[in-house]
């Protein structure tokens, strides 16, 4: 019941953008639960569209800045492709693509990413089968 009342929560929030701007998505950790709890409160995260793809077409990514570096993570409703070696990858504004770590890992999963320094700015996030090397899904920030 209480994941239900999250995903209302997070779409009204969404639903929000449109007409106030921005919204500010915070990690809050449940009692017994792994996966980054997501409310959404004031102004200074980014949000991408759904992503969309021919594996990865659920969920979306969330972006902010912590200690001047840029975080990403994924919506709860995200499901990581049940293929060999999902990865993160993301896009900058000009047009640099960046592969980066899996999200399967061997403790369990990277639903959340620190970009390195040298990232910018991202325009899209996107998953990538390093073993197949074929686009599974991408998810957009608006411009």
């Amino acid at each position: 019941m209480f994941r239900n009342t999250r995903r209302v929560v997070l779409a009204l929030a969404i639903a929000g953008v449109a007409t106030v701007g921005s919204i500010k998505v915070v990690g809050a950790h449940s009692a017994g639960n792994e996966k980054p709890a997501l409310t959404a409160q004031a102004e200074g995260r980014r949000v991408t569209g759904m992503f969309q793809g021919p594996k990865a077409n659920t969920g979306y990514a969330i972006e902010w800045m912590e200690n001047g570096r840029i975080k990403l993570a994924v919506s709860d409703d995200f499901e990581i492709p049940n293929t060999p070696a999902p990865s993160w990858q993301v896009v900058d504004s000009q047009g640099n693509t960046y592969l980066l770590n899996q999200f399967k890992v061997k403790s369990g999963t990277n639903r959340s990413i620190t970009l390195p320094a040298y990232i910018h700015d991202v325009r899209k996030v996107q998953v990538w089968c390093t073993f197949a090397e074929v686009l599974l899904g991408e998810a957009s920030f608006q411009k």
